[in-house]
């Protein structure tokens, strides 16, 4: 058999020199600039998280995008909206692109505009001079006109629940041109000015009515405009039926709490809605919502509608790959991992946690995979039992009710090694601050990387794919044809995954996915 301590040192020789330190000083390796933006687009919040503030974070992204070529920033910006379903980021860095002469800024917008709540954070990022203006400017506001200006009457209601700044505040910022008496007098209403009542257009109407005489026919308003008023169980049954899918997943307590599901046939209509697929993708739903929302409801929230949250995750999951031959999911459960998957909010901080996003992960990855394995790991590898033919839901729950321990993301790769394991694909899901293993082998590289240098010979054609779910700049594998760093906690890592372990992936990897984009 052949000499272990030299067979190792031979391959530190070979491996790559590390050239950066992550948050826990340990060894590691930077990313490229472009990996680097498209990283914190896809995982940045600009909030606290367990590593970096959210100054730090924007200090990142804007030293960045001063070096990056527009058309990258605005390519970044459509990835995150589009396939992250981000929203801060996209914002933060349209903005950007507004103060650059660029020809991208306004195919952009429209893409990462995508609603009024997208538009008040891109006018508040403009206002508080962050990217060095207090004003919006003249392209920019043109734009903001130009949304106001097509935007149906519905939306702009709906864009008009929230403050910092109002959409009220929009409105007198930008002095949209109305097209019409109808959106003339629903400028004026919004903005508290005269206004001709009879043109004012229906739904707005319909809310004044019902204002004042709580028996008229509930309007097809934002809930938030109602709940002030005295409402019966039937009242918030009528705006369960008229709500969105993102408003039912948030509110099944509320509506429990009001009474709503003793209401004949409300029960069955959000099992429907929730279970929907359609309703699901235009909602650009997290998986990890729905784990979330199925660990919050409370006990008046009826069976079905439990069930319905179940079926709604094997529907969020459905794009996960099925890996010809044997994959391992090795999820992080390490103490870092329990913190806020969005970071940390003064008063709307996520019960979401990273360990519950890898979890979840892991548990799909299981269930679509009838070869897969599960090593999650600390220090150490974590034994645990589980079942593929229970919900990811379960699965996932008994994943995340571990947590603990250092860091040591080549831990779960040297128990492959020790197995002399044949691997097609490992999938490692981590926020990516290994630390126990640093300088173990005294080598050029990291314990990770020459954990699965000593992996590819018994596996030579595996592949390895580093899911960081944090806004890091560091890596502990660097990217080569074997190994792919990609961020985020959408379901679009889904795909990416899949199509580089099918070898559909080129060589430039997830920056490259991101470069393609048409805009």
């Amino acid at each position: 058999m052949a000499n272990k301590n030299l067979f190792a040192s031979v391959i530190g020789k070979l491996m790559p020199r590390t050239d950066a330190r992550n948050h826990e000083g340990a060894p590691a390796y930077a990313f490229t600039p472009r990996h680097q933006l498209a990283q914190l687009a896809a995982t940045g919040t600009l909030n606290q998280t367990f590593y970096a503030d959210a100054r730090a974070q924007f200090d990142d992204v804007y030293l960045l995008a001063s070096d990056l070529e527009p058309a990258f920033i605005a390519r970044t910006a459509v990835f995150a909206r589009e396939r992250g379903y981000m929203k801060d980021m996209p914002a933060l860095l349209l903005a950007l692109l507004s103060t650059l002469p660029s020809a991208e800024f306004a195919p952009v917008f429209r893409r990462v505009i995508d609603n009024g709540k997208m538009l008040r954070t891109f006018v508040q990022i403009m206002r508080s001079g962050a990217v060095g203006r207090r004003s919006l400017g003249t392209r920019p506001k043109k734009l903001v006109q130009g949304w106001l200006e097509t935007a149906s009457d519905i939306e702009i209601m709906r864009a008009a629940v929230g403050q910092d700044p109002s959409l009220a505040d929009v409105i007198k910022m930008v002095h949209p041109k109305p097209a019409d008496a109808g959106r003339a007098a629903l400028y004026g209403y919004l903005i508290g000015r005269p206004y001709d009542v009879a043109a004012l257009p229906t739904v707005a109407r319909a809310f004044e009515a019902f204002k004042a005489d709580p028996s008229a026919p509930l309007p097809d308003v934002p809930f938030q405009m109602l709940t002030a008023l005295p409402l019966t169980a039937a009242h918030w049954a009528a705006i369960g039926r008229q709500a969105g899918w993102h408003m039912l997943r948030m509110n099944l307590n509320t509506f429990a709490r009001h009474g709503a599901f003793e209401v004949k046939g409300f029960a069955e209509h959000v099992a429907r809605q929730l279970c929907d697929r359609k309703a699901i993708a235009r909602a650009k739903a997290f998986p990890y919502q729905l784990m979330a929302a199925h660990a919050m409801i409370g006990t008046g929230v009826p069976r079905i509608v439990r069930t319905a949250l179940a079926h709604a995750m094997e529907v969020a999951i459905g794009n996960v790959p099925t890996v010809p031959g044997n994959v391992v999911v090795c999820p992080d459960v390490s103490g870092s991992m329990s913190s806020p998957v969005t970071g940390y909010r003064k008063g709307a901080t996520t019960a979401v946690r990273c360990i519950d996003v890898a979890a979840l992960i892991a548990a799909a990855m299981l269930r679509a995979n009838p070869k897969a394995r599960v090593l999650p790991f600390e220090q150490d590898v974590v034994a645990i039992e589980l079942d593929r033919r229970d919900t990811v839901m379960a699965n996932a729950t008994r994943l995340a009710a571990i947590g603990g321990g250092g860091t040591n993301c080549s831990a779960p790769i040297e128990r492959l090694v020790t197995q002399r394991a044949k691997v097609d694909l490992v999938v490692m899901v981590s926020d990516n601050e290994s630390w126990v293993d640093a300088n173990r082998h005294r080598l050029r590289g990291t314990g990770l990387l020459q954990a699965w240098e000593n992996l590819k010979v018994f596996s030579p054609k595996a592949r390895l794919v580093c899911l960081d779910i944090q806004p890091n700049a560091t890596t502990q594998a660097p990217e080569r044809s074997d190994i792919l760093n990609i961020g985020g906690f959408s379901d679009a890592v889904f795909e990416v995954i899949g199509a580089f372990a099918n070898g559909t992936l080129g060589a430039d990897h997830w920056v490259g996915e991101i470069e393609r984009i048409q805009l």
